[in-house]
Parts: structure tokens; sequence; C-alpha cells
């Protein structure tokens, strides 16, 4: 059949004379809009509307606001037959959408007068939303900037995802430790989204494949269609939030699976009074979309994930493809018009999901459909630790999806034939061994990183010192055999979200300065570098700080009950707590100083150490137990640092619980020192360095990640850059590395060490951390701890000294502000859509 474009059918009649009222923008229009959500859609009497109901009426009323250009966006792109990017990832780390959908849609001012008309207070409300449970870390906090980013573009595009109705999990430090309890973000309901109960797909597991005879299968069919039956099956439903884009009309959808069970009850069961049989299938289909990232230290939850995974991509995947097929009558179009990007490696059994879905259901071979793949997947990886590189075990996708399994092995088989046909005599076995899809040593497990390589025309890193170490380590066969594929797409922020609604003093301080098209413009910035030499702007700019620092002061007072010096120095390191990212390291610091501090002062000698408030902030996962310790040696640290009243406010060390975007949006601009202090080549780019730099933090950091672009951008000088390279670390763990010798030669790090391991700050329990100390020492401090620890406090010192100089350390903020252009995610969008995704934006009606 030859491909052919079916027009988009006319609207009758009746549609195009369809009459509505557009919502009016001005603060009288908006009051109206209000009152009548509050009454008519939340239900309520404004003498007894709670603070929540307020929110709600505002919210729709926004979002009213917003429905015209996402239906317009959407007619648009189905008229011109663009070519859509679909993004899939297992979480999107939005944040709250209030105040970032005012921003969007224009309507800050507008909405603030209209609500203090009525006796509210916006800003109250905006603290009421809760941040929506959809991901964890940098991960998802990446996928949410770069919707932003593809609608201010108008890059056609859905996210797809999981509506997670309980988040990860929400964290409480109780006595020092890290407590897991459910993140109830939707207790109040959602406005922001769209329930699409008519969109559900049905999600099939387990069962058998049966090989398929007769017409439907075609002659050059390769392995051949197939029956997948008898499964058990989950229903996906269709959740829709707008994305808008800013300074344009053009919107994006982030589309959200739920899970429910293909049967709500058995009546059977309840009416003989068996009632928890009666839901227990309910149950089960419905916790596929409960909890992200469900413990996988047991068999069951490792199960679960799988599920997970499964279960979004293939709505997803069932959803593009219905997309498609509303306006095309055959296939040949479909690497024209569809492209599907991979975050990471949890989406890629959208692989195996298409062949599946264009061979047994749509009937092509699989020639033909593996071309098609090839052609329509992208794929983005994230980590270069060889241990989270996803793999399943065999034996487990073949109970929980046989047919994919099958599909895999047969890439698999072909993939490798090609590759000893095209060695000719000098077979490798090795090579096959290392290139199989398939890991054959030990307990077979099915590479997933190695599918999204091989089924993927375009496969980046995020940073340039990543993405040349992924095509020296883990890809390194692939890359020989594949150089083409391989590229570098450096990660950026939003700078609607990170600057001009989390730092509204220095957005302010941008805006009468330079102008307001840095917030789609963010080269703009480059702008500020001469005014880093005006006595009046440095002020002005370490005015905007300081309002930060006590926005954030008052936070923790209000929530920690803990008084901080905004005058000191804040020191900040929050991110996902993991042994890479060595927030050990900055402890070891915090040790130190506590230390020499406390030794002055006993001295007798005046202490003129620069005052300091440690800020740790993160999350670590529930299976994760070295790094939930490393959590409550923090807060036992900080405990004992802070009950001393030796040490006043030269020094205060905090943990703050449960970090989030909105909290991230408090604590980054309020930050002097941004902590980017993992191994060199662990980290793949970082996306927290840039946020702080934007905000006017100095960094302190290895050289691994964005942070080598960083220092391009900044300045040699603008920068403390401190620990091995990358090529030192490779050396020192070739040579035989001794931590127990650092430990015995460096007389300050012995004492710090031996204080964490007699207990000094677990008196109750002096070997706590025993195995801490242990793992740095005499086991081998795989992340190179110790070996980095004389030049990190060095350079800890220089940082001190030119803190005690304001003007000094004022003029590199703003130089760092001002190189941070090239950090925006709309830069890395742009370079996606023109060299990945080969998209053309949509052209918006005026």
């Amino acid at each position: 059949m030859s491909a052919q474009t079916i027009q988009p059918v006319e609207p009758p009649a009746a549609i195009k004379e369809f009459a509505y009222d557009h919502p009016d923008r001005d603060v009288a229009a908006f009051k109206r809009a209000v009152a009548n959500k509050l009454i008519y859609a939340v239900g309520k009497d404004p003498v007894a509307a709670s603070q929540d109901d307020w929110l709600h009426a505002t919210a729709y009323a926004v979002r009213d606001q917003l429905v015209e250009r996402w239906m317009t966006t959407t007619r648009a792109s189905y008229q011109q037959d663009l070519k859509r990017v679909y993004y899939m990832s297992m979480e999107f780390l939005i944040g709250r959408t209030f105040t970032n959908a005012l921003l969007a849609a224009g309507l800050y001012e507008t909405v603030r007068d209209a609500l203090a008309d009525f006796g509210v207070e916006m800003e109250a409300l905006a603290e009421r939303e809760p941040d929506a449970a959809l991901g964890n870390g940098g991960l998802g906090r990446l996928a949410a900037c770069f919707l932003d980013s593809m609608a201010t573009l108008g890059v056609p595009g859905f996210g797809y995802g999981i509506r997670y109705e309980y988040g990860m999990f929400r964290q409480k430090i109780v006595e020092g430790q890290q407590v897991e309890t459910p993140d109830y973000w939707l207790t109040r309901g959602n406005p922001w989204e769209f329930p699409r109960p008519e969109v559900n797909y049905r999600v099939r597991f387990g069962g058998y494949v049966q090989k398929r005879e007769g017409p439907r299968e075609s002659k050059d069919s390769g392995s051949g269609a197939a029956d997948w039956i008898d499964t058990h099956d989950v229903l996906a439903v269709a959740y829709d939030t707008i994305i808008p884009g800013f300074g344009t009309q053009a919107t994006n959808t982030l589309r959200l699976w739920s899970a429910r069970a293909t049967e709500e009850i058995d009546l059977s069961a309840f009416n003989r009074g068996n009632y928890m049989a009666a839901v227990e299938s309910k149950n089960h289909s419905e916790n596929v979309s409960r909890v992200l990232y469900p413990d996988d230290s047991t068999p069951s939850g490792r199960e679960l994930r799988l599920h997970q995974e499964y279960f979004f991509v293939s709505a997803s995947v069932q959803d593009l493809l219905r997309r498609y097929l509303r306006t095309h009558n055959s296939f040949d179009q479909l690497p024209d018009k569809v492209s599907i990007h991979l975050n990471d490696t949890h989406p890629v059994l959208a692989v195996p999901e298409l062949m599946r879905l264009l061979i047994d259901e749509h009937g092509l071979s699989w020639d033909t459909a593996w071309a098609h793949t090839q052609k329509v997947f992208s794929y983005t990886n994230h980590t270069l630790m060889h241990e989270a590189l996803e793999t399943w075990p065999v034996e487990m996708l073949s109970r929980i999806l046989p047919r994919h399994l099958q599909i895999i092995y047969d890439m698999n088989a072909r993939f490798l034939a090609k590759v000893t046909q095209a060695q000719g005599a000098a077979h490798d076995v090795e090579l096959l061994r290392r290139l199989s899809l398939v890991d054959e040593s030990g307990e077979r497990r099915v590479r997933m990183a190695y599918v999204a390589v091989l089924a993927s025309h375009s496969v980046n890193g995020v940073s340039g010192l990543h993405s040349e170490l992924m095509k020296q380590s883990i890809f390194a066969d692939f890359a020989k055999l594949f150089p083409e594929r391989f590229n570098n797409k450096t990660n950026g922020v939003t700078p609607r979200r990170w600057l001009a609604q989390a730092n509204p003093p220095l957005a302010s301080l941008l805006d009468r300065r330079i102008g307001k098209g840095w917030r789609r413009d963010l080269t703009q910035l480059a702008t500020l570098r001469p005014m880093a030499e005006q006595p009046a702007f440095l002020r002005a700019f370490r005015h905007a700080k300081r309002e930060n620092k006590l926005r954030l002061a008052n936070w923790i007072e209000q929530n920690m009950h803990i008084l901080v010096d905004t005058d000191a120095m804040f020191d900040v390191q929050v991110k996902r707590i993991h042994e890479y990212k060595r927030q050990l390291l900055n402890v070891l610091h915090v040790i130190r100083r506590y230390q020499r501090i406390v030794d002055t002062i006993e001295s007798g000698k005046p202490c003129d150490m620069v005052p300091r408030v440690v800020i740790f902030a993160g999350k670590a996962a529930s299976a994760y137990q070295v790094a939930k310790l490393v959590i409550r040696l923090i807060n036992d640290v900080a405990f004992t640092i802070n009950n001393d009243e030796r040490i006043g406010k030269l020094l205060k060390v905090l943990f703050l619980p449960n970090y989030s975007v909105s909290l991230a949006e408090v604590i980054m601009p309020a930050a002097d020192l941004s902590e980017q202090i993992s191994t060199a080549g662990t980290e793949a780019s970082g996306t927290g360095n840039m946020k702080f730099a934007l905000n006017g933090a100095l960094t302190i950091g290895t050289l691994d990640g964005a942070n080598v672009e960083m220092k391009e951008s900044v300045g040699d000088d603008n920068i403390f850059i401190f620990g091995n390279t990358t090529p030192q670390v490779a050396d020192i763990r070739s040579g035989g590395y001794q931590p127990h010798d650092i430990y015995q030669s460096n007389p300050e790090l012995k004492r710090v060490l031996d204080a964490i391991r007699s207990g000094a700050f677990s008196p109750s329990e002096p070997g706590r951390y025993q195995g801490i100390f242990d793992a740095l020492v005499n086991w081998g401090d795989h992340y190179l701890l110790l070996a980095d620890y004389a030049s990190y406090v060095e350079t800890q010192d220089k940082v001190d000294a030119l803190y005690r100089d304001a003007d000094a350390w004022t003029r590199k903020t703003i130089l760092n502000v001002a190189g941070m252009g090239e950090f925006s995610s709309d830069r890395t969008i742009a370079q996606y859509a023109h060299e990945i995704w080969h998209t053309t934006p949509v052209s918006i009606p005026r």
C-alpha cells in the first residue's frame, strides 16, 4: 500500500458555529472567573471557603486561560501534519504548577491583584499547593525542564509517564534517621489534570506465545507474527496536563497513565461475604501506578518495577500509533512523523513493544518493522556505572513478558549474525559475548541499555566528558560499530523555573538592568560581565542574595526551629543521597572544621574562621542502607555541633527533610557555595550545579560531568576545582589504591575518621559508624574520598579566604551568572530537535 496522508476531517457546520466564552484577562474578569469557579466548580460559599478551596478555584480559572491555546496547538499540529516527539520518562519532577502557569500565561500580577480584592494572598495560596510526586532526582527534573523548553520552542510533543498515586515517599527525619511515608499529593485532588477515562489501553502480562499460522503471516516476516494469549491484563487510563510555553501560544501535553483493573469487583465473591477476595484483583492491578521505584530488594519489588516499566511504555506506544493512524493509512511515513525518545533505560521495553505491535497487530514484516524502529527511537544515557545500567533476568521476562523476550532474542540473533558476517574469517567470540543483548555470565540477564543502543539511530550523553567516557567504557564496542550514532547533548535548565520563578529578587534586578529577554534567550546574561566592576551593581546583587538567605532562614526557623546567621556563608549540598555524590566527603570537612574551631577556642585564642551554615538535603532510596546511614551520620554530626555552646554562630549543620522542587526553589537562590564533589568520572552531567551558578553561587567541585563545561564558561578563576581528574582516578585504581596509608599519613584526617569510629557523634551507640570507617579505610574507599580529601580541604580554605572579601566574592558570583547562557534547556532542546528528532516547530495562527 502506498503511503497516504489522510486529510483532517472538516468539522460539521454545527461545530464550526460552536460558540463559547473566551476568558478575559483583566482583573475584573478574572475576579468573576474565580468567583464562578469557587461556587460552580468547587461548590463552596466564599464565607466557608478554605485556602485550598480558593487555590482550586484560582487554578481552574488559570487553567481556562491555557485550554484554548492547548486546543489551538493540537489542531495546528494535525493540520500541519508535523512530526511529533514522544518523550518517555519514568519521572517528571514538575514541582508545583500554580506559579509556573501564571508566569507562562503572563497573569501573575492580574491574579495577585484579583485575589487581593477578595482578601486572599496569592503567595499563601501558592504555598498550599503540593509538589507533584512524579519523580525523585535529576532525571525527572531534567524531563520537566525539557517539556517546558519543548513547549516554549514550539516542538510538537508529548511527555509520557506514570501518574504515581503516592510518589516515591515523603521523607521524615526521626531521631536522625530517614523514615519513608506515603506522599499523599493527590489527597485534595489535582486541578491541573484532565482525566481521560475514554483514553484507555489494555496492557498485558504473563500468558504464553503461540506462533501464528495462516494468511495474516507475511512471507518475509522473519521470525513470524505470533499470538500472545492467556494473559492477565491491566487497563492504563490517561490523565493529561497542559505544558504551556513561555512567550508563545504553543503548548504541549504531559500524558500520565494510571492503572485500573479490567474488572472493578468480583461480585460473586462479594456476595459470598469474601470481601477481600472481591477486590484482590483490583488492588493487585492498581499497585502498578501507586509508588515510584518500589523497593527492589525483594523479588516481588523487582517484578513490580518491571510491571511498571512495561505498563507505561505499552500504553504510550499504543497511544502514539493510534494518533499516527488517525491521519495516515500505512506505516510508510512512521519515521517521518514519529520520534520516540528514551530518557535512560527505564522505557527501553518500548522497543520490543513497538516491534510486537507492528508485527503481531498490524501485520508488518520483521525487516520493515525493524527499519522503522531504528529510525524512530533515540536514547539518552545518564550513567557510566555498570551496576546502574538496568538489566532484567531472562527467567523473569519469560514469565511476565514472554513475547518481548522472544523479540529481544530475535533482535540479538540477527545482530550477532551481522557482526559475525562482517568479521569474516576473524571470528571474535569474545566480542560477540560483549555485544550480546543477553549477558550469559551467571544468571542470564537482558542488558536494556544495549537494546536501546542497538534500536536507536541516536545515542547521546549529557555532558562533553560523559559522552566521551560513554564511548570509551560502557558502549565502547558499539561505538566502534556505530560511531555515527553517538553524540553529546549537554544538559540545561529552564530559566523560567530556576531564575524567574525561584529567585524574584535577582530576576527583578536583571529585568531592570538588561531587560526581560533572558527568559527566552539566556545568552543575554553575558551582558552582565562589565557590571561586575560596578560598585552599585555589586551592592544590588548582594542585596538580592541577602533577601534569598533571609527567606531560607525563615523557612528553617519555621520548619526546624533552628536560628541561622544570614551573614554566615551558606554552604549547600542538596541532591540524591548516593555514595558517588560524596556527601560523606563534605561531612569529613565539616568535622575537621568543627575540631579546628574547638581547638582554637580551647587554646584561648580568638577564632576568626568564616562562619558557615552547612546545608544538606536529599532522599536515599528506601533499600539503600549505606546512603541512609550517611543521612544518620549527618544528623548526628549536626546534633553534636548545633548543641555545642562553644561554637555559637561559627558553624551550623542542617539536614532539611523531604527535599523537593519547591524546597529547591528556596534553597538554591540562597546558596553562597555549591558543593558538586562527585568522584571524577561518575556524574553524567548534573543540573543542580547549573541552577546554583545561575542563582549566584560559586561552585566547589571536581572536574566531573558538566562542571568541566561550566569551568570553561565562567572562567578558571571563578570556580573552585579540586581533586583527581578522571584519568588520575583510573591510574589510582589500577595502581593498587591503599586508603589506609592516607589515613595513617594525614593526622588531621585520621583524627576526623577516628572521631566517627569511636562514637564521638553517637555516644549511645559507639559502633554505629564502624561500617563507614571500614568502607573508607579498610575496604578500598571505592569513590576515593581519602584520595581527594587533602585537596578538598585546601580548596575549602581558599573559599574562606575569598569570602572575607565581599566585593571580590560578589564579582565572581556575577561572572558565574553571566556565564550560564549556554546552560539553558532551550539550547539543549533546540539541539535535540535539529540534530536528533528532525522536527519542525508548530506554527500557531494569530
